[in-house]
């Protein structure tokens, strides 16, 4: 296996939150940096799926693929009534 490359980063972090981490390092036999490398890659993973799915509703924004606001506030307001409306496209 080859093995990457690596940089330290150091944070401060509040103590509950530092607690928490040798807490959970402990519990799972693992490393305090271990368990803040899978965090800070979970972060960055979904950080980067939301900016995707940002930019994916910017561009239907720009094609015009919108929902009028009042269609969706009329569905809505319906989805607490005997007769709910069927979801705005």
């Amino acid at each position: 296996m080859t093995q990457l490359e690596t940089r330290t980063l150091m944070a401060n972090v509040p103590m509950p939150l530092a607690e928490k981490v040798d807490q959970l390092a402990e519990r799972l036999e693992r490393s305090p940096g271990w368990i803040v490398k899978q965090a800070l890659s979970a972060w960055i993973d979904q950080e980067e799926e939301r900016e995707r799915l940002t930019r994916e509703a910017l561009a239907d924004v720009d094609a015009g693929h919108v929902i009028d606001h009042q269609a969706v506030q009329a569905w809505a307001d319906s989805l607490d009534t005997d007769h709910p409306l069927p979801a705005p496209r």
